[in-house]
């Protein structure tokens, strides 16, 4: 058995970590730390966590680390990256869940999150945290950089016409995400009241997960995000000339071949549109290949649990690949339905 500390482990991310890892076979969770929580149980902030009595304590990094073998950091972005520090330093793997690892360039980091990177020296060492990208590189990694729910979506919606040099720019990404993507902490536009029976497109051009989009797809991206009331789920649309004719059954080909072998991308067939209901608690990422033959436009889909695939479901693959066990172990969950 491998033990495992969360830090930061009452927030939606953290919580489903928890959920995940205490099914987990191969896994011990020995600590799991929150400042607002402190000496409370689990249970009293996840009533739906049942199973070994685990109770909340203050991030102490060497207590910490003399309790674990795996660390994963469910902090806010700006705030992982001197843990991680410490954690590393106390030879630990780390498995960050914050934007702190994702980008390569730390003047990209300052220009993004408008802080100079605390640890730029750590930088060239995190593997980006998509499997299916990048699976070779985390396997011999201490620090993976888990990817932002809306990149993951978005790049796997698009890796394999970036791989085969099909795709045009701009490249224009629509995506709506439920409110969990927010997090747990209140604030005014996640109000019941001010969610519910609405759809509302933010941050234009300037939401952070964009440069992740960019720095794996090797392209310039035009992305608008939406929120719309629904709790879970991500669904991205991306809207691509093509380099050269395809038509859908031979887009979708391309995937089936890329993707072939992945346990947990899922391609449809053509004319099927993927749907977040369908990915609900599991880890899964289903995607679509069209082709507009009129304006020759590719239209490319795909949908996914924000807090799964797209964090938590991601970060114990990471897991999985960096102990060297079965990718899937403790992921084999189908979606839920209805």
């Amino acid at each position: 058995m491998t033990n495992i500390a969360v830090v930061g482990a009452s927030g939606y991310v953290g919580g489903e970590l928890l959920r995940l890892l205490l099914r987990h076979p191969q896994v011990r969770i020995t600590t799991v730390t929150s400042e607002q929580h402190a000496g409370k149980p689990v249970q009293a902030v996840f009533p739906n966590l049942a199973g070994p009595e685990l109770v909340y304590e203050a991030m102490d990094p060497s207590r910490v680390a003399a309790q674990c073998e795996v660390v994963f950091l469910a902090l806010p972005h700006t705030k992982s990256a001197g843990p991680a520090a410490a954690f590393l330093k106390a030879g630990r793997k780390v498995i960050d869940l914050s934007a702190d690892f994702r980008l390569r360039s730390a003047s990209q980091y300052e220009t993004w999150y408008g802080v100079p990177h605390p640890a730029p020296d750590l930088l060239p060492s995190a593997a980006y945290g998509l499997p299916e990208l990048h699976r070779d590189a985390i396997r011999s990694a201490a620090l993976v950089a888990v990817p932002g729910c809306y990149p993951t979506a978005a790049i796997l919606s698009l890796a394999p016409l970036a791989r085969h040099r099909l795709l045009s720019e701009p490249i224009v990404i629509d995506a709506k995400s439920g409110i969990s993507g927010a997090g747990r902490t209140p604030a005014l536009p996640y109000h019941f009241p001010e969610a519910n029976e609405s759809i509302e497109a933010y941050k234009l051009g300037a939401h952070r997960h964009l440069p992740e989009i960019e720095q794996e797809l090797g392209a310039a991206v035009t992305f608008t995000p939406h929120l719309i009331p629904m709790t879970r789920g991500i669904l991205s649309t991306a809207y691509v000339r093509l380099r050269e004719a395809r038509t859908s059954d031979q887009l979708t080909d391309l995937y089936r071949e890329f993707y072939k072998g992945e346990p947990f991308v899922r391609v449809l067939p053509p004319g099927q549109s993927p749907n977040p209901r369908h990915t609900r608690g599991a880890n899964y990422c289903d995607v679509s290949a069209f082709v507009d033959a009129r304006t020759g436009t590719a239209i490319l889909m795909a949908a996914l649990d924000n807090l799964v695939k797209g964090a938590a479901g991601q970060a114990v693959q990471s897991l999985n690949l960096m102990q060297g066990w079965s990718e899937s172990l403790g992921l084999q969950d189908s979606g839920l339905f209805p």
